[in-house]
């Protein structure tokens, strides 16, 4: 029989009470506590600690406080990763972050969803979808991002957005739920 950790690595059901599970998450509150403390002086520190929290990391991540996750070891960065003020990302599934990505203050990204059976949440039955942003994308201040999302490369979400679902390359939605606004004139090239 599967372990409830093997469970929620596997993407299926899990209970969230899980003591494991528990314990993994009370590891990555304190990794975000001693980043979240440290100034803007503690560079070297601040990335030590952003490496040992997240899943993989590019060059020259920023993660500005107050930062929080669930696990932490489910958040993948590409490089030049900007993280600003008061973000949450909730990482019950794999949460993947292209190159060169900005979250503007307060974005909510969330991997992590329950049963839509009452008696799924009673038994604290948890779920995930991954999320997944693209190479160059620019998340506006305030939005939060849904389980199942995924944006692709130079995609700008405009502010105090809900984005329900995936979007293509190379377009501005904002709204709730999100919705195209019009293309970005600028579009990416690799």
């Amino acid at each position: 029989m599967a372990t409830e950790k093997e469970k929620f690595l596997a993407g299926e059901p899990y209970n969230i009470m899980d003591p494991e599970l528990a314990s993994e998450e009370t590891k990555a509150r304190r990794l975000c506590k001693m980043m979240n403390e440290l100034d803007d002086t503690a560079g070297k520190e601040k990335e030590q600690l952003i490496r040992q929290l997240f899943g993989s990391v590019g060059k020259s991540p920023w993660v500005q406080p107050n930062f929080r996750c669930d696990f932490g070891y489910n958040i993948h960065v590409g490089d030049n990763f900007m993280c600003n003020y008061d973000n949450v990302i909730l990482d019950i599934a794999p949460v993947t972050i292209g190159n060169h990505c900005m979250l503007a203050p307060h974005v909510q990204i969330y991997s992590a969803y329950h049963p839509l059976d009452p008696a799924g949440r009673e038994a604290f039955t948890g779920l995930g979808k991954p999320v997944t942003l693209g190479d160059d994308v620019w998340v506006g201040g305030g939005s939060v991002i849904l389980p199942g999302v995924t944006l692709g490369n130079n995609v700008i979400v405009g502010a105090n957005s809900t984005v329900t679902k995936s979007f293509g390359d190379n377009v501005i939605i904002a709204g709730n739920p999100a919705r195209i606004l019009r293309e970005n004139p600028n579009k990416f090239q690799k």
